[in-house]
């Protein structure tokens, strides 16, 4: 992402935009005083980004977000550094703090970290798993289906995650979901993007089932080759959308 400078007018415009978006990502927000308030803020801004609501390119004004919710700045500015960490923010010095456009790089990067971890997650599963695990993700799976019937594109990628998330929980790796969580961010900006396409859900749904068909005989190789042909066309599906109009826009290399 380039510098940004505009004019008064364009100024005055992008104003306008940014307020929207904040009191969008942020309305109806509440802290929890007993749990760190970083962490809350954190979830709430990284949310605003990837589901969307703050766009690439929106400013990220930490006086406005802190005075909003009724807070210290502090908070705040560490938040938005963890974000930041994420590839999600960019800091110009003279400009500002911006949502950073979606990376091609990044999301080929995230899509490689994540196959290798979640290759290592399911291979163990497959030893592990009993038939309890068998019928939650069964359960897990028909939820995200009804999510996707019914257009609650949000639900629905909860539901996703929901399933990647408990394979790896089988084993009680939940820190290798959480190392995928975080280097995945930037493909998660993508999803919402291709979810309302025709049929895109269903194939994410038909794939699951076929995962966890091998899973539940216990078929290490089948399920392997499952999940990477699974992650793998998400992959191309996701660069595919990037390089189509009117998204293109959004993309770096």
């Amino acid at each position: 992402m380039a510098a940004r400078t505009s004019d008064t007018a364009g100024k005055s415009g992008a104003t306008q935009s940014a307020e929207s978006s904040l009191t969008e990502f942020l309305q109806g927000a509440s802290l929890n005083r007993a749990i760190p308030l970083r962490d809350q803020i954190y979830g709430l801004v990284r949310k605003a980004i990837v589901t969307g609501k703050l766009a690439p390119g929106a400013p990220i004004n930490e006086i406005e977000i802190a005075h909003r919710l009724g807070i210290s700045r502090t908070p705040v500015r560490e938040a938005v550094k963890k974000v930041s960490d994420e590839g999600l923010i960019e800091v110009f010095a003279q400009n500002g703090t911006f949502v950073a456009d979606i990376s091609r790089k990044q999301v080929e990067e995230a899509y490689i970290i994540r196959i290798a971890l979640e290759l290592e997650s399911i291979k163990r599963a497959a030893v592990a798993i009993e038939t309890n695990h068998v019928q939650d993700l069964e359960d897990i799976i028909n939820a995200h289906e009804t999510a996707v019937k019914r257009s609650r594109f949000d639900e629905a990628i909860a539901r996703d995650d929901d399933f990647h998330r408990y394979i790896a929980e089988v084993n009680g790796l939940t820190m290798l979901w959480k190392v995928v969580d975080i280097s995945k961010a930037q493909m998660d900006r993508c999803r919402l993007l291709s979810l309302p396409s025709p049929g895109a859900g269903q194939e994410t749904i038909a794939q699951h089932r076929a995962i966890l068909k091998a899973l539940a005989k216990r078929d290490q190789a089948g399920a392997m080759k499952a999940l990477q042909a699974h992650l793998e066309t998400s992959l191309r599906n996701t660069i595919a959308l990037l390089d189509a109009e009117p998204h293109g826009s959004l993309l770096i290399a």
